[in-house]
């Protein structure tokens, strides 16, 4: 990849000029850290990524993981000395406390030195993500013999970690799975099912895998209230085999780098112990596994929506690099044949395309930072009030941080293809693989349509419609902060924000559920451009009065989006405000 596969010099602007996060080094937890060991992390990062995630990206997408005879999975040998040179960096602990073996670093600094993997070779970098979230999840919850057992050896690189959620007849409706875990008499649990979908789900990568498996045990009832969350590794501590078999691995469209199994849990293909069943451990208590689950889902959405934004960032740093070199056509006043062909970048609708690209990945990679900070603020916060209310802002956030980036980074990765024209398509040139990386991403994590109805069902109205209210009140003081600086911006997001808070009374005052929920996906996307909107007038806040290109790029991304995308949420407020029973009343006969 011999163009950069994201800008440093945005990463500097946003963190540095815009959220401050220098700022952060005067509280306790990051007393040890300053804006050098930050720009430290992101430098060996952003070398190793290129050095040693990138030069491979396109030999695992075109050699995926394979079953040999002996039913192990073999990948190609680049993707493992990536990952080594990654843990032997330290940067799977980066985030985690220094008793850990971490760096403390801030999760926001984290996220953004994650980005350069994520946008250099998105397959490879997902064995490192899943196993943070992992990570995380059992130092939250894990009891400090799970946290010795499992998490250090992770964090140290020698593990990884997986989420165990979906079942083939399941989904993502998780109260209808069907994997059971039973109590045994030395206090552990013999797991038995299938799971489906499970990225890095087997490899011959690490020393272990530890999976987190959602499972129903005994006594719980029907439905989500019966489902526990278990630790089920690969090898036990003493190093047997547990019962974990791999069935088969799924050969996606894109990001085919990283495994993707069905596993069988307690088939008997193994035999840990005398009784049947995968040997699991109870993390937390009984029939509390989804909201302790949920913890790794939203971390996993919200890094989902920083591959997305990632992959659509990579594609357009490309593009614009074609159309800088690539010459072709004249200028429609220049009808001379015998006049030199311009570079591509002089046509207004390559511009227009590129224009697009950019406001659309950077401001995805914006709202995924700011949503990183709120991390980092409710986390350190002193003030119980005020974590509460960074935690509500992050919860409202967090469906637009993970599907509007899977949604228009995956556009930005579309125009890109266009705008290098036949090569674009061509397997010689990456932007057809980032494509079809970035396809997966609405999907990852819940499609679009869970997140809607997340967003319009759960977050808008959850404590009484705080969350908007909360989302409401910050939106407001950046429009108040900006009516004299951007007057035109200011104005359009306030009218667009009391539309939507007008639109989201009318769809609850429906009074019948179906009604309100019909059209969520509709209300996802026009809350996520108005909230992309309010993330560039924070930016434009941000850049002021300063000069340069760098900086007037900045303007005419924000103009662009104003003009050309802000305006998109008129008709669909429209259609909201109808309460439009289309897709409720047309009988599946008809389709």
């Amino acid at each position: 990849m011999a163009v950069s596969p994201l800008s440093r010099r945005d990463l500097d602007f946003l963190l540095y000029e815009w959220l401050d996060v220098a700022a952060l080094t005067s509280l306790e937890r990051y007393t040890e850290h300053s804006k050098e060991t930050f720009d430290g992390i992101l430098d060996l990062c952003a070398d190793i990524a290129v050095k040693r995630f990138a030069p491979h990206n396109k030999k695992s997408d075109q050699n995926e993981p394979r079953m040999d005879a002996e039913g192990k999975v073999v990948i190609i040998d680049e993707v493992s000395a990536a990952l080594d040179e990654f843990g032997k960096a330290g940067i799977v602990a980066a985030q985690f406390d220094e008793s850990l073996g971490g760096m403390q670093l801030p999760t926001v600094v984290a996220r953004a030195a994650m980005a350069w993997f994520q946008a250099a070779n998105a397959a490879t970098a997902s064995y490192p993500f899943l196993t943070m979230a992992n990570a995380n999840l059992l130092v939250e919850y894990g009891t400090p013999e799970q946290v010795d057992t499992w998490v250090k050896p992770m964090l140290e690189g020698r593990f990884f970690g997986t989420m165990c959620l979906s079942e083939p007849g399941a989904g993502s409706s998780l109260a209808d799975i069907t994997t059971k875990a039973e109590p045994a008499d030395d206090g552990s649990y013999r797991v038995t099912g299938t799971k489906m979908w499970i990225s890095g789900g087997d490899h011959e990568l690490s020393e272990n895998i530890v999976h987190l498996v959602l499972a129903k045990a005994p006594g719980g009832g029907p439905g989500v209230k019966g489902i526990s969350l278990f630790v089920v590794p690969k090898f036990l501590a003493d190093g047997t085999r547990n019962d974990v078999a791999l069935v088969g691995l799924n050969h996606k469209m894109g990001n085919r780098g990283t495994t993707n199994t069905l596993l069988n849990f307690g088939d008997g293909t193994h035999h840990p112990v005398a009784e049947s069943g995968a040997v699991g451990y109870l993390v937390g208590d009984e029939h509390r596994g989804l909201s302790y689950m949920f913890k790794m889902m939203n971390e996993a959405r919200i890094g989902v929506g920083f591959l997305a934004t990632s992959l659509g960032y990579a594609g357009y740093l490309q593009s614009l690099d074609y159309a800088k070199t690539r010459t072709q056509g004249r200028p429609v006043t220049n009808k001379d044949p015998n006049s030199a062909p311009v570079a591509i970048i002089s046509h207004p609708d390559v511009k227009r395309m590129l224009l697009a690209q950019k406001c659309y990945v950077e401001g995805a990679l914006a709202l995924g930072l700011y949503c990183s900070r709120l991390v980092d603020e409710q986390q350190t916060a002193t003030d119980p009030a005020i974590a509460a209310q960074r935690l509500l802002l992050l919860d409202v956030l967090t469906p637009i941080a993970k599907s509007w980036p899977s949604q228009w980074c995956l556009e930005a990765n579309s125009l890109a293809i266009q705008v290098l024209g036949g090569y674009g398509y061509t397997k010689e040139f990456d932007v057809e693989q980032l494509y079809r990386d970035n396809r997966l991403n609405p999907i990852h994590e819940g499609a679009h349509g869970i997140h809607g109805l997340d967003l319009l069902g759960r977050k808008v109205v959850m404590q009484g419609g705080a969350g908007l209210q909360l989302l409401t009140r910050t939106i407001t003081e950046t429009i108040e902060r900006a009516e004299s600086a951007e007057p035109e911006y200011a104005g359009q997001l306030r009218t667009a924000l009391e539309r939507l808070v007008e639109i989201t009374g009318t769809l609850w005052s429906a009074g019948d559920p179906a009604v309100s929920l019909a059209n969520s996906t509709v209300y996802l996307e026009a809350t996520g451009h108005l909230v992309i909107a309010w993330i560039w007038l924070e930016q434009l806040l941000a850049v002021g009065a300063k000069t340069g290109d760098f900086y007037d790029g900045k303007r005419a991304a924000a103009q662009y989006f104003y003009r050309y995308e802000l305006p998109k949420t008129g008709p669909q407020f429209d259609l909201l405000a109808s309460l439009d029973r289309t897709t409720l009343d047309t009988p599946a006969d008809w389709l």
